[in-house]
């Protein structure tokens, strides 16, 4: 594709889901906007075909078929959830922007509208993420979790059914399909720490496609990419993917030095459970802005010297 021509249309791959046509619409309205037409490609991933847990199928499990049709030049830009690409890069593509990022807190959906409090012991609890059940189960509130698969759309539906009496899943989906007004408590990162990079979006495609590079930067959010970067420094340096029990979520904060001068720092917290909630390892950091990955090495450096190795390799085992 040559970026620059007015008559080339940028081709965005994406999941057929709801959810990711949807994210992938904001991107293409954006480019649109600026002048770039474009057009959603929809690619199946090995994600979509198996209704198996994602642990069992894989890391990359969402985005491996995605980034080869746009190696072999099939798409001009993927369009991933960021929380679902493998830390390690991919030789030839970069991560050309990182848009706004959109609440990334967990969210339940229960019966009757009830909290995660007010369930009584052994209440059924769906989710799909061995992080999220590793957490609830630490909070020993007595709740049988169960594991969880399919659309937004059907995991509301086993609520409303009363197969389950609650689930667990992002808010950032809920909020961008436009069902928001189903959340009965958004969890607090205290309680539920979200997964690296959950809420925000990858843009990506070919490094050496400068000028498409270029456009695609227009929709970076400079304080997103660098929370980013952070929560999955703590993610890659503790050699976990990203269906292990891991939660961080880092932000950009006001400051005040000694001076009364105003500043920008990073706040990243990290946490690693065991998944039968036995045990769940802490810490957190501030520093500096424009050191965000190693912020992150040296967090995931102290969750190792509490004791984090033995929980993450306890839960690849499992």
């Amino acid at each position: 594709m040559s970026a620059g021509s007015d008559s080339s249309v940028i081709r965005i791959g994406t999941r057929g889901s709801l959810l990711a046509t949807t994210q992938a619409q904001t991107v293409a309205d954006a480019l649109i906007a600026t002048g770039h037409p474009a057009e959603l490609v929809i690619i199946k991933t090995a994600g979509d075909a198996s209704q198996a847990p994602v642990a069992e199928i894989g890391v990359g499990v969402f985005t491996t078929a995605i980034r080869v049709a746009l190696h072999n030049d099939e798409i001009d830009v993927a369009i991933h959830s960021y929380k679902d690409l493998p830390t390690a890069p991919d030789p030839g593509l970069i991560i050309a922007a990182v848009p706004p990022r959109e609440d990334p807190r967990d969210a339940l959906v229960s019966r009757d509208g009830m909290v995660l409090g007010e369930l009584p012991p052994g209440s059924t609890v769906g989710t799909s993420a061995p992080r999220r059940a590793a957490q609830l189960r630490a909070l020993g509130l007595g709740l049988e979790i169960r594991p969880l698969r399919g659309n937004l759309d059907s995991r509301l539906g086993k609520v409303a059914s009363g197969e389950l009496d609650a689930v667990v899943v992002a808010r950032a989906g809920l909020v961008r399909i436009g069902r928001a007004d189903a959340v009965t408590e958004a969890f607090d990162p205290v309680v539920l720490l979200p997964a690296p990079a959950q809420g925000a979006l990858a843009v990506e495609c070919r490094s050496d496609d400068a000028e498409l590079v270029r456009i695609l930067a227009e929709l970076d959010d400079a304080s997103t990419r660098v929370a980013i970067d952070a929560e999955r420094s703590v993610l890659a340096a503790l050699e976990a993917g990203c269906t292990a029990p891991v939660g961080a979520i880092a932000e950009v904060v006001e400051s005040i030095d000694d001076d009364g001068r105003i500043f920008a720092e990073l706040s990243l917290r990290a946490a690693v459970a065991a998944e039968d909630g036995s045990d769940v390892i802490r810490a957190s950091v501030v520093g500096p802005v424009d050191r965000a990955e190693q912020l992150g090495k040296n967090l995931a450096a102290e969750l190792l010297e509490l004791g984090a190795g033995e929980l993450v390799d306890r839960g690849s085992q499992a």
